[in-house]
C-alpha cells in the first residue's frame, strides 16, 4: 500500500478545496440568478422587474467589499511573512461597475434618462456607492490602501440606506445593517485573505488561529444585528408565504452549516491540527450566503403581504 507523501496530501486538500470553491460559486450563480424568482413563485406579491440581474448585480457588490475590506484587515492579522498578491484594486472596480450597472438598470426599468434617474432615492445611493468604490480604488492606486476604509465607510452607509426605504424607525434600520454589512464582509473576507495566506506559506495555522479569535465577535455581531432586523422586518405570520420569510429561512440554513464548519475548524486549531480544510469549505458555503444575502434585498417587504393578507380577513 502506497502512503501518500505530505507534498500528495497536500495537492489532493487543493484538489478538493478548488472543487468545494467551483461547486459553491456555481451554487452562488444560480441562487442570485433564480432565487428571486422561485421565492416570489405562489406568494401573490407584486412583480420585481429584472430580479436575477439585480441580484447578481448586488451580489458582486457585496463580494467586492467583502474582497476589500477583508484584505485591509486579512493583511493586519497575517503580520509580517510572504503575501498573496493582493486584490482589493480589482475587487473596488468590480463594485464600482457593480454599482454602475445598477443605476443603468434601474433607468431602463424605470424608463428614465440617467439625469432624472441621479436625482431618485435609489439612483443617488447608488451614485454614491459607486464614487465610493472609484475612490476606494483610487487609494489602492495611489499606494495608499488603508485610506480605503473612508471610502468603503460610505459604499456601506449608501446601501444601508437604500436597503432599509421603510417608513418605521429607518434610522435603527439603517444601524443595523451597517454593523451587519460590515460584520459580514469582514468574515467571508478576511477568510479568504487568510486561506491564501496559509496557501503561499504552506500552511499558516497562526494567521488561521488570528482570523478565530476575531471571526468569533463578528459571529455575535452577525447574529445580534440579524435576528434585530429579521424580527423588525418579517411578520411572524408570513415566514413561509413571503419571499422574504422563505429567502430568510434558506439563509438560517446556510448559516448553520458555516457554524457548524467554523466550530469545528476552530476545535482542530485548539488541538493543534490542521483546519484549512473545513476553513476552505465554510468559505464555499459563504460564497452562497453572499448570493442568498443579495436575494434578500431584492424580494419584495414582506409588510405588504402581512397588510393585504390582514384586509382579506
Amino acid at each position: 500500500m502506497t502512503i501518500p507523501t505530505n507534498g500528495a496530501a497536500r495537492a489532493t486538500g487543493r484538489r478538493r478545496a478548488r472543487t468545494a470553491l467551483v461547486a459553491g460559486g456555481l451554487a452562488a450563480v444560480a441562487a442570485a440568478v433564480f432565487g428571486a424568482g422561485l421565492a416570489a413563485r405562489g406568494t401573490g406579491e407584486l412583480r420585481i422587474p429584472a430580479p436575477g440581474t439585480t441580484t447578481v448585480l448586488r451580489a458582486a457588490v457585496f463580494a467586492a467589499l467583502a474582497v476589500h475590506l477583508g484584505e485591509l484587515a486579512g493583511t493586519r492579522l497575517a503580520a509580517a511573512g510572504p503575501a498573496p498578491r493582493p486584490w482589493a484594486l480589482w475587487a473596488a472596480l468590480g463594485g464600482a461597475a457593480a454599482s454602475a450597472g445598477q443605476i443603468l438598470l434601474l433607468a431602463e426599468v424605470s424608463d428614465l434618462d440617467l439625469t432624472a434617474t441621479y436625482g431618485t432615492r435609489d439612483g443617488g445611493l447608488l451614485l454614491a456607492m459607486a464614487n465610493g468604490f472609484a475612490l476606494a480604488a483610487g487609494c489602492v492606486g495611489l499606494g495608499r490602501p488603508g485610506w480605503a476604509g473612508g471610502p468603503l465607510a460610505l459604499v456601506i452607509g449608501a446601501e444601508a440606506l437604500r436597503a432599509h426605504p421603510e417608513p418605521y424607525t429607518p434610522e435603527l434600520g439603517t444601524a443595523l445593517t451597517v454593523v451587519h454589512l460590515t460584520a459580514a464582509s469582514l468574515w467571508a473576507g478576511g477568510l479568504l485573505h487568510v486561506l491564501r495566506v496559509a496557501w503561499l506559506r504552506g500552511g499558516g495555522r497562526d494567521v488561521l488561529a488570528r482570523y478565530a479569535r476575531l471571526a468569533g465577535w463578528l459571529y455575535v455581531a452577525l447574529a445580534v444585528t440579524g435576528t434585530c432586523s429579521a424580527l423588525r422586518r418579517l411578520p411572524a405570520e408570513v415566514v413561509f408565504a413571503s419571499a422574504y420569510g422563505r429567502v430568510l429561512l434558506a439563509k438560517l440554513a446556510l448559516l448553520a452549516v458555516v457554524s457548524a464548519l467554523a466550530v469545528t475548524a476552530r476545535r482542530r486549531l485548539a488541538r493543534g491540527g490542521d483546519a484549512t480544510a473545513h476553513a476552505r469549505t465554510e468559505l464555499a458555503v459563504l460564497a452562497g450566503v453572499v448570493a442568498v444575502s443579495a436575494v434578500l434585498t431584492v424580494v419584495p417587504d414582506p409588510h405588504w403581504l402581512s397588510v393585504h393578507s390582514a384586509v382579506l380577513r
